[in-house]
């Protein structure tokens, strides 16, 4: 996440992007913009918002030399040398374009944009921004003719809505620099994070935390869900909510123990999947972090804890009552109607 209350844009340029899958060209310009106070009170929130809410972070990738990756080496060259601004704008939108290998990815408006003064994790530091406008809205204009008011239909940028963008941030850890992306329009979104922006994730406690929750999901699914049903498969969500509700270090043994109690079996085969998981999604989940708070809060929100019946009657579960479903659900069967029932018990209705 980062903070924009001190930023300010230095320096920004706006190109076209074509396709060269349906030999759509590009057009450049060839000078930065010059701003209205209007249009950059617009301006600068529009492109900077987004990423307040951005937890997890990326760094750049490349299979030789990270020197080589395209974007590093472009916006390593923007901080060094300011000037070389616009002409590295270009270079940008050229290799952007060259990731656009078929008809489904889109044309449309990149914004490039130098920012000074934003604040990263206390660091304050500038940040190159980078951003993709595919979509663009109807919009009423109207004008006088002929003594009257008449209208007619343009087509403008929402300031509401960020289709893509990076904020790649002039301060750098262990792993390289900080990398921060937005996505709204996801169907494409290996063109933009793995080929042009060519990052992988950070290997921190957000990333760590959200790849735990996410097994724990696939894992209620696939197996508690499989094997004992909807309500199990909930109350294991619920106590996993609750594990990390409680502890600031999340290990697997302690986690184990707190959810399956004496249940050596579910234990194993929790080992078995998360072995499994990290293969198959090429991920490495961590058997002890510290959780990050901003990525628990946000993978909660994620977690559906609904039991629906093709009775047209859904049952919601509370995600911050582990024990709830066990003390006051009870799942049987009626032999008179031939049909599963579910008991609720309770004092007060609301």
């Amino acid at each position: 996440m980062i903070k924009r209350t001190r930023a300010a844009i230095s320096k920004l340029i706006i190109h076209k992007v074509g396709n060269k899958f349906n030999s759509a060209t590009n057009i450049f310009s060839e000078s930065a913009i010059i701003f209205d106070e209007e249009s950059y009170e617009l301006m600068k929130p529009f492109l900077l918002k987004p990423f307040g809410a951005v937890t997890e972070s990326f760094r750049f990738n490349h299979h030789a030399n990270i020197e080589l990756n395209e974007i590093n080496s472009y916006s390593a060259q923007v901080f060094k040398d300011g000037d070389s601004f616009v002409e590295v704008s270009k270079h940008i939108v050229n290799h952007l374009y060259e990731q656009s290998n078929s008809a489904q990815i889109k044309t449309g408006d990149v914004i490039i944009a130098l920012f000074e003064d934003v604040e990263y994790k206390d660091v304050i530091t500038q940040a190159l921004g980078i951003f993709k406008i595919e979509n663009k809205l109807d919009f009423f204009q109207t004008h006088m003719e002929n003594n009257s008011l008449d209208v007619y239909v343009q087509k403008g940028i929402s300031t509401k809505k960020l289709d893509k963008g990076c904020l790649i941030v002039n301060t750098t850890d262990a792993e390289g620099k900080v990398v921060l992306s937005v996505d709204t329009n996801n169907y494409d979104s290996l063109y933009w994070i793995q080929n042009f922006l060519n990052v992988k994730y950070a290997d921190d406690n957000n990333q760590h935390t959200k790849n735990y929750l996410e097994m724990c999901k696939e894992f209620s699914e696939e197996i508690i869900k499989e094997e004992l049903g909807i309500q199990e498969k909930n109350t294991f969500l619920a106590k996993a909510v609750d594990f990390f509700k409680t502890n600031e270090l999340v290990n697997i043994d302690d986690f184990k123990e707190n959810i399956f109690e004496e249940n050596e079996d579910q234990k194993t085969q929790f080992d078995t999947y998360k072995k499994q998981y990290e293969t198959l999604n090429d991920v490495l989940v961590r058997n002890q972090f510290t959780v990050s708070e901003a990525v628990f809060k946000k993978q909660k929100q994620k977690i559906k804890t609904e039991i629906k019946l093709d009775t047209n009657i859904v049952i919601k579960l509370d995600i911050d009552a582990p024990e709830a479903s066990s003390e006051y659900l009870e799942k049987g069967y009626d032999e008179d109607k031939k049909m599963m029932f579910y008991k609720v018990f309770f004092n007060e209705e609301s």
